[in-house]
């Protein structure tokens, strides 16, 4: 089997002032994910800034280049949340650039865990080893992240933290922060209220895609939610999200992740009245699909997690005490 060819980054002007940079990354199923350039004054500011691998700096590099920009134009960086794709180079940019970083402070999620990467890793393993994911395919996983890194070239606290009330004057206007927890603990949303238009990160895309941090909040599939309400509520033209092409139907966006969301709840609810299953057993069942491998494995497991936790609050499932591994039930 050859390798898969990587893509090269790009420039794209959305509209005068502001730039798409397309990043490439090495996940299947998620080629490139995007920063944006934003004019401001005598130089930008820069929204996220791709994942940490070799080569990466230059690919971001060159996607700068063709807007006719550099490293040196970046007079401050943001992400919209602290994952590896989206903050992974904001070290060796900020020290490049000289520019401040500015963040969301619930971002303990990544930074912690960046820490001990070996401890983070492990960790996943035992969830889904208490998730009921037979050994063997515990033991493939793990030999699949050998020698991996974290994609981050270097931790770096934030100089500001990113939160409503912040705001951030560029050349196309003032742009207002607000929280959206869910996708990640430290998501926040960028919208520029005259031109209508949403920096989202990865809390709204241009389809559905849904994927949620585990482990660090009680209900991220209702933070989610919640923050599908938030977004509802903005004047918004153009969603320029994380990942994909620009779209301008948000409010089909939102309602095609709020059914997207309900239908895969209730499949794990019916499952559930059937009689106790691991979160493992349950995977398929959300995804009405044949049990996914690999890092697909990984997403759909974390996902099913998350629902079970969310039905948790609702009072309609709960696990069963000192199961080995986990089983859980209708409430």
């Amino acid at each position: 089997m050859t390798a898969r060819k990587r893509e090269l980054s790009r420039a794209d002007r959305i509209l005068p002032g502001l730039w798409r940079l397309r990043l490439p990354l090495p996940w299947p199923g998620v080629p490139h994910v995007n920063a944006f350039a934003i004019a401001a004054v005598d130089g930008v500011v820069l929204v996220d800034t791709g994942l940490h691998e070799p080569g990466a700096l230059r690919q971001l590099e060159r996607a700068l280049d063709q807007a006719g920009l550099g490293l040196e134009h970046v007079r401050l960086l943001l992400c919209t949340h602290a994952h590896s794709d989206h903050y992974g180079l904001a070290a060796p940019i900020t020290e490049r650039a000289g520019c401040e970083l500015w963040m969301h402070p619930n971002h303990a999620h990544m930074t912690r865990a960046a820490q001990d990467p070996e401890r983070a890793f492990e960790r996943r393993f035992e969830v889904a080893r208490q998730s009921g994911v037979p050994p063997e395919v515990v033991a493939q996983a793990r030999e699949a992240r050998r020698g991996q890194g974290f994609g981050i070239a270097e931790l770096v606290m934030p100089d500001r933290d990113l939160v409503p009330g912040v705001e951030i004057e560029t050349d196309l206007g003032v742009w207002n922060v607000y929280e959206t927890p869910g996708h990640a603990p430290s998501h926040v949303v960028l919208h520029q209220p005259e031109r209508g238009l949403l920096l989202s990160g990865d809390h709204l895309l241009g389809r559905v895609s849904l994927y949620y941090d585990y482990g660090y909040t009680p209900d991220p599939a209702g933070e989610f939610l919640t923050s599908l309400d938030v977004v509802d509520e903005l004047d918004v033209q153009l969603v320029l999200a994380g990942h994909g092409r620009p779209v301008r139907d948000a409010p089909g966006l939102i309602a095609a992740n709020r059914r997207a969301v309900g239908e895969r709840v209730e499949r794990l609810r019916s499952a559930l009245a059937n009689g106790p299953r691991t979160p493992y057993e349950l995977v398929p069942e959300m995804l009405d699909s044949e049990m996914p491998t690999g890092m697909m494995l990984n997403w759909g497991l974390t996902e099913t997690l998350c629902y079970l936790r969310h039905l948790e609050q609702l009072g309609a499932a709960t696990a069963e005490d000192d199961s080995e591994p986990a089983l859980w039930r209708a409430a």
